[in-house]
């Protein structure tokens, strides 16, 4: 047979191994039961918790109870700590499982309340000490869960010991009788279910012999049995009957195992009560299948034994529960408090004991937890105060009949009442809830109910000697009046105040009429006023008296006045009380005539006071105030102050305008202070300079604008300068609020100029001329500047432009805006502009109704229906005698200047200068090129400054330096036909192509009028080299072909070609080689206009 320590072992394995891989509950309860019925001590059965330690630390107490009551409260708190380790070895752990606060009230009052609990918490890993509690270090990520496991199992088992130490339950008690020595002293009358032989000699006994007697032969028994079966049949059959006595009365009626149904069968083995299924599970296993079990039957004759030894040992005396008056046992009601007999809690407890509590159900979740744990095992929310529990409905152990109840006792059915606050059933000369301590509430009035005789017998008079009316009749007596006057004068009020009478007016009227018969409310009306008219009488003689007193003690020093004045001044000082007052006053006395009007006088002569320190010293005058405003002061003041706003107030309402501020007032304080009113300035220091620089010498500002500058700031000299800005148009001085600026720069301009400049550029220029008069910022061609620039130029604009000047400039701010549609086209007649979403070539204008052609944007005419725009210009060529009267001059002007950003054409040559402006959009461009004009260059290694562009060197801009000879020898080698003497019918002799020119500072457009050469088909020699520059762009000829060694060299630096010569070339494979590399890297201008 293995020894206790392997056996120790065994179930200790079993038990965590069930713990933290998620067995069952009963599984693991098997465990600990079997843990704990071990006969070992506890320094040797635990492990890992200071068992032993911890059961003699937390045991205190003088006597056998008190040390019971110590190990209970050690119970819960494993009970707690129990709970811990199980949500360590949950997989399911909770959200905090990493911390333990000590601010929690359960833990306060359990674990944190004993010694060795927060030793228990290092254990399960708690380890690191922090401010508000205990956590697990930060390295930790999971709990050890099989560590957990040991010690949770360690605190169960070692919590189900104390339990059965505390129900005497325990199999082995020496082992901690011999730890705690007040555990081996039994109390008496507290053991009452010790088996008891049925003898003669045995009924002689104590109860304290009985149990002496008892328990060691239930110990020897337990010894025997673990040593072997050396006794006798008879001795085992006597072991058992003692065994099972002690059992069945000191065990719960519950099994042991799952606490819910009744024990069908008892272990001698493993000591226990198990139900018929889990005694068959349990006993299964094949180390447990040998041991002996007894089937437990239910003995009317053994309860009636133990009843009978209880009532015989029972205490011949009793003790009141209210007083602590202990009374003889044949006194039905105390001696000293007259209060009935109430059961004992002992008693109770007694009674109660075969219907012990197994579990309860928690009030929120509705979970059913063991009745040993205070707190839900799933919400972990406290129990709560619920009944006592109810008798089991199995057939009880039958009872002597108990006597017939008395009336007024607790058996007494109509002395009982239960409380609505937790349930309890409490008894009738009991005020407050034993349970909750809480108050009864008031019975409700039940009818009258015909109680049978049978089951009531009528006490006799006991030999009482007659006595007066207990002090607490009286008592009674005085409670429910004062209720029943409560109640009238809460009715009473109620009723005032729906008529609208104060709570205080009801209450002073009631003390005052005294006959209860008269309402207050009636009185009030009918009564009052007379009396308020009495205070009111009272308070004007006494003042009188005062007066005259004081005026007889001064009439020698007064001597030259008339007796009538002084009768007159008399009269003007008496005191005239308001009937307000009067009732203020006479609900402050509490009813009392007299003493409010010396309440009221005072009171009248205090506001009086502090009127006059207020600045109004005529007495008389605020008397009559404050009695026309019912004594409010508040009122009072309006009524004193209203004459003196009257100017004011007449001056505020007048139609006449506000008079200005006059700032040569001789007083500069009344000034400061209109100041201060009428410009709402920050403060008086602020008032004080903007006066100061008014009365300068010279000084040429105006009120306004010194107010809104002194409001900005209080640096003087800073206001001067702010004060005296010059505009730099009309060089003039304005102050800072009489100047604009623009937000694209810091100019500033005075409003007139720049109502001018701008009011000018919307009417005569282009909507990009609207920039700053001064700097001429920003720059509008940058198309990230221009929306943000205009959005804020429209807000300037719109106060100072006049409402068609503003219109023209939404107009050409939307036209600008359109022009970026590519559907945007220009009518080539009045250059009108709109979106054209048709897709035939033939477009009318809406603003002169005539037509043009989408594509070519030239007039219309019937010849181009169905014709492309090159086939219609060449029918136009040759058909057109007009057309062949203009000869080459026609055919430069349709070849004419198209912006490349608004797409304008302009049927002019390109003349000398190639820098053009559009009209339309401001862009500037290279009209032989279209390349972009610009002083910010974004070219990479560009050490140009100013305007300028970069021509690719097919531009007219290289090519216009060539001579005719030379262009014409580059279209012969590419087999370009040109022409060189003019057509038939041509004018000859002046230039007839159209250029613009500058002209007094304008541009117009004119003919050339220059003289033509032989040999340049009618034109003068730059127009011709335009026309051959145009053969050669539209047949996208490349010229570098015809470079000589310098222009070779300088192309290639103007255009990052490395020129470096290799070492051993000679000069013509050295050109040759830059020529190939100079047409291979650096292409033709991607935007040179290439119409045929």
């Amino acid at each position: 047979m293995p020894s206790l320590s392997e056996q120790l072992q065994e179930v200790r394995s079993r038990a965590e191994v069930c713990l933290y891989s998620g067995g069952r509950v009963v599984e693991v309860r098997v465990g600990v039961m079997a843990m704990a019925n071990l006969p070992l001590p506890p320094c040797s059965k635990y492990r890992h918790i200071s068992a032993e330690t911890m059961v003699i630390e937390n045991s205190f107490g003088s006597n056998r109870k008190e040390t019971l009551a110590s190990l209970q409260r050690l119970s819960t708190a494993l009970n707690i700590l129990e709970k811990y380790g199980c949500n360590l070895t949950n997989p399911n752990r909770p959200k905090f499982w990493r911390t333990v606060k000590h601010n929690n009230p359960v833990f306060r009052a359990t674990v944190d309340a004993i010694q060795g609990g927060r030793a228990v918490l290092c254990l399960y890993g708690y380890s690191n000490q922090q401010p508000d509690g205990l956590s697990f270090p930060d390295d930790v990520t999971d709990p050890d869960v099989g560590r957990v496991a040991a010690v949770t199992l360690e605190v169960m088992s070692l919590r189900m010991e104390l339990e059965m130490l505390i129900k005497e339950a325990h199999p082995h008690p020496e082992f901690y009788e011999r730890i705690i020595p007040t555990l081996r002293h039994k109390d008496v009358g507290l053991n009452t279910d010790a088996v008891v032989y049925h003898s003669s000699s045995a009924s002689c006994h104590s109860d304290g012999q009985t149990k002496s007697l008892a328990f060691p032969l239930h110990h020897h028994s337990s010894r025997e049995s673990g040593r072997g079966h050396s006794l006798s049949s008879n001795h085992q059959s006597l072991k058992s009957i003692q065994v099972f006595s002690t059992s069945s009365n000191k065990h719960p009626e519950n099994c042991s195992i799952c606490g819910i149904f009744r024990i069908s069968a008892h272990c001698l083995t493993c000591l226990q009560g198990l139900c018929s299924e889990c005694d068959r599970l349990y006993h299964s296993y094949p180390e447990r299948a040998n041991h002996r079990r007894t089937a437990v039957t239910s003995s009317s004759s053994s309860s009636s034994s133990s009843s009978k030894n209880r009532s015989s040992h029972s205490s011949p005396t009793w003790c009141c529960l209210h007083c602590s008056k202990v009374n003889s046992i044949q006194d039905v009601l105390c001696e000293d408090c007259e209060r009935p007999r109430l059961e004992s809690i002992s008693s109770k407890s007694d009674d109660s004991q075969p219907a012990t509590m197994t579990e309860w159900q928690c009030k929120s979740c509705t979970m059913v937890n063991v009745a040993s744990s205070i707190l839900c095992e799933v919400c972990e929310r406290p129990r709560l105060a619920t009944r006592p529990p109810v008798t089991p409905s199995h057939p009880p152990i039958t009872p002597p009949r108990p006597p017939a109840p008395v009336l007024g006792m607790p058996g007494d059915p109509d002395s009982q009442w239960v409380c609505q606050f937790c349930t309890y059933l409490n008894y009738s000369p009991a005020t407050v809830c034993e349970m909750c301590d809480l108050a009864r509430p008031e019975p409700a009035p039940l009818p009258v109910k015909l109680r049978p005789p049978s089951p009531v017998r009528r006490v006799p008079a006991l030999p009482i000697k007659p006595k007066e009316p207990a002090p607490e009749d009286l008592d009674s007596w005085r409670q429910r009046l004062m209720k029943e006057e409560g109640l009238k004068l809460i009715q009473l009020i109620r009723d005032g105040e729906k008529k609208g009478v104060s709570p205080e007016e009801v209450y002073t009227s009631m003390r005052v009429a005294g006959d209860s018969s008269i309402l207050p409310c009636k009185w009030l009306k009918t009564d009052l006023p007379l009396l308020l008219d009495q205070i009111r009488m009272l308070v004007a003689t006494s003042s009188l008296q005062s007066v005259s007193d004081k005026t007889t003690a001064e009439h020698t020093s007064r001597s030259s006045e008339t007796p009538a004045e002084d009768a007159k001044e008399e009269t003007e000082k008496v005191v005239q009380l308001s009937r307000a007052e009067a009732k203020q006053a006479w609900l402050t006395a509490g009813g009392d005539t007299e003493r409010a009007a010396r309440q009221a006088l005072r009171d009248r002569l205090a506001k009086v006071k502090e009127l006059c320190a207020l600045g109004f010293s005529d007495e008389a005058h605020c008397h009559e105030v404050l009695r026309q405003s019912g004594g409010e002061v508040r009122g009072a003041l309006a009524l004193l102050q209203r004459p003196l706003l009257e100017p004011f107030h007449n001056r505020i309402w007048s139609d006449k305008p506000e008079p200005p501020v006059d700032i040569h007032h001789p007083d500069k304080q009344r000034t400061c202070r209109r100041l201060l009113a009428v410009y709402d300035l920050p403060s008086w220091g602020r008032c004080e300079l903007a006066l100061s620089l008014l009365l300068e010498h010279s000084a040429p500002y105006s009120l306004e604008d010194v107010v809104q500058a002194v409001r900005e700031s209080h640096d003087r000299e800073f206001i001067k300068r702010v004060l005296a800005k010059e505009c730099p148009i009309c060089l003039s001085v304005f102050p800072h609020s009489k100047m604009q600026s623009l937000t694209s720069c810091q100019c500033s301009v005075c409003c007139d100029c720049f109502q001018q400049h701008f009011t000018i550029a919307v009417r005569d220029k282009h909507i990009r001329d609207m920039v700053c008069p001064v700097c001429w910022e920003p720059n509008i061609n940058d198309p990230e500047h221009l929306n943000s620039y205009f959005s804020t130029l429209d807000i300037q604009l719109r106060e100072c432009l006049e409402p068609e000047v503003y219109e023209l400039f939404h107009k050409k701010l939307t036209e600008q805006a359109l022009i970026k549609d590519p559907k945007f086209l220009w009518c080539c007649h009045c250059s009108y502009g709109f979106i054209y979403d048709g897709d035939q070539l033939k477009v009318t204008c809406f603003q002169c109704r005539n037509s043009f052609c989408a594509q070519c944007k030239k007039p219309w005419e019937s010849q181009h229906a169905g014709l492309s725009c090159e086939q219609y210009q060449s029918w136009k060529r040759e058909n057109d005698p007009e057309y062949q009267r203009q000869g080459l001059a026609g055919y430069l002007r349709d070849n004419g200047i198209t912006c490349p950003n608004c797409r304008f054409q302009y049927a002019l040559s390109k003349g000398g200068c190639m820098h053009f402006c559009c009209s339309q959009c401001r862009y500037q461009f290279c009209s032989g090129c279209n390349n972009p004009f610009h002083t910010t260059c974004a070219v990479d290694e560009c050490s140009v400054s100013g305007l300028h562009a970069h021509h690719p060197r097919d531009c007219l801009f290289y090519l216009r330096d060539w001579e005719p000879s030379r262009l014409q020898a580059l279209l012969q080698n590419n087999d370009v036909a040109f022409n060189t003497e003019p057509p038939p019918g041509t004018q000859t002799g002046l230039c007839g192509v159209i250029e613009q020119k500058d002209e007094g500072g304008q541009q117009t457009d004119s003919a050339c009028g220059a003289q033509t050469q032989h040999g340049h088909a009618g034109l003068c020699e730059k127009h011709y080299r335009e026309y051959l520059v145009s053969l050669i762009n539209s047949h996208s000829i490349d010229p570098a072909p015809l470079y000589s060694s310098n222009e070779l060299l300088l192309a290639c630096r103007r255009y990052k070609v490395d020129d470096t010569r290799r070492d051993g070339e000679d000069g013509f494979t050295y050109y040759s080689r830059l020529l190939e590399k100079l047409m291979d890297e650096v292409p033709l201008g991607d935007k040179v206009p290439r119409k045929k």
